[in-house]
């Protein structure tokens, strides 16, 4: 029998500054000028018709995703959290997390955020070497990069996250290093660390960049910048994630412990738990901003939708538990999926004999040579 899990929102905006060449995400670039007003209202219209499906739930993180949510002035961001504050019932002292580029930080928009309600904010900083920044097509330099940081601690921001990726064209493993290395120096209370991919659809795809490091080299970044930041004193928690004590993403656990969320915005995704229907419903909303403002105060603002079935579950729990390095439990498995542990026990008899999957009867974690062979991992989950 499914049981409800912990609830999330999703707010999405679309607009950038300029589309970087290796984003994958729905952004677009900005016009001359934002309709931001209009968005505001579209987005509160949109939860209006999401609330049905989550009566009486309360919710326990908010986040701010783009794009480029820090285009938006802190009178704009209050408004919509004012809105959802009105409509949702908010746990005390939720983690409200906003995304920011460097280059767009300004110290005045900072202190609006935080009185807004904002308690976090998540910098795509990516490099703070300014020959990778030019490479990835960011619109900041590490100069800014630091500025922005420190107006955010000034503002009063005790809860920062720092972007990172590697494996960037042209760097070397001292170069990936010397990035970490000035992220530390900043004192984050957490690093998301990345490897640069070459999703489909990106201009990074269609004509890959010079000088890209290969697999040997990148997993030789990866595998020491795991050992600074532990160093340092920020615990890895999810392949990508590494935290100070207390500070995990409560916002990104939710989605890897496969909780439930609300999206709202042009092309956010959601995820229900509807136990009455005995059901998990995926919906997500139309991509272009222009069609998602047009429509959102009705059924037509939705892109496509889909109940997840029960040969799909399995991937689906497991394309996020095994990203944590605690893993999960069956039990967990057992009440967010609604099926009998026995579901995983052909896949979980591979993966053992692999040597991916470690047990212990009810906890369940991918082993080291798990989490380096994550995809194949996974797709033993595979219906």
């Amino acid at each position: 029998m499914l049981s409800l899990p912990p609830l999330a929102l999703y707010i999405h905006i679309p607009w950038c500054v300029r589309k970087c060449p290796y984003c994958d995400f729905n952004s677009h670039r900005a016009p001359e000028a934002l309709p931001v007003a209009d968005y505001v209202r579209a987005l509160l219209a949109d939860l209006d018709q999401e609330l049905p499906q989550v009566w009486g739930r309360p919710v326990s993180s908010i986040f701010f995703g783009g794009g480029t949510p820090s285009l938006f002035p802190g009178a704009a961001i209050g408004e919509i959290l004012e809105g959802v504050a009105a409509r949702l019932r908010l746990m005390p002292g939720l983690e409200v997390t906003l995304e920011t580029n460097p280059g767009t930080a300004e110290f005045d928009r900072f202190e609006a955020y935080r009185a807004a309600g904002v308690n976090r904010i998540s910098f795509g900083a990516q490099s703070f070497d300014d020959a990778r920044l030019a490479a990835l097509g960011r619109i900041h330099d590490s100069g800014q990069a630091k500025r922005a940081f420190e107006l955010a601690r000034a503002a009063g921001f005790d809860n920062i996250n720092l972007d990172l990726m590697y494996a960037l064209p042209g760097q070397t493993l001292e170069g990936a290093l010397a990035d970490l290395e000035q992220a530390i120096a900043l004192a984050p209370e957490h690093v998301s660390h990345y490897h640069l991919t070459l999703e489909p659809n990106t201009l990074f795809a269609a004509k890959p960049p010079p000088g890209l490091p290969d697999e040997d080299s990148a997993w030789d970044m990866q595998a020491a910048c795991q050992q600074r930041l532990a160093e340092a004193g920020y615990a890895q928690y999810e392949i990508s994630a590494y935290a100070k004590p207390g500070r995990r993403s409560q916002h990104n656990l939710n989605y890897w412990q496969f909780g439930d969320y609300l999206g709202i915005g042009a092309g956010a995704h959601g995820k229900i738990t509807l136990p009455a229907e005995d059901a998990i419903l995926r919906r997500w909303k139309l991509k272009h901003p222009q069609a998602y403002l047009d429509a959102a105060a009705s059924s037509a603002r939705i892109g496509s939708e889909q109940h997840i079935g029960a040969a799909d579950l399995p991937f689906e729990f497991m394309l996020n538990a095994l990203r944590l390095l605690e893993g999960s439990t069956l039990s967990t498995f057992e009440a967010r999926t609604g099926l009998p542990r026995s579901a995983l026990d052909a896949a979980f008899a591979k993966a053992e004999a692999r040597g991916w999957l470690e047990t212990d009867g009810e906890r369940f974690r991918a082993s080291a040579l798990g989490q380096q062979f994550q995809n194949d991992l996974i797709g033993l989950f595979l219906a």
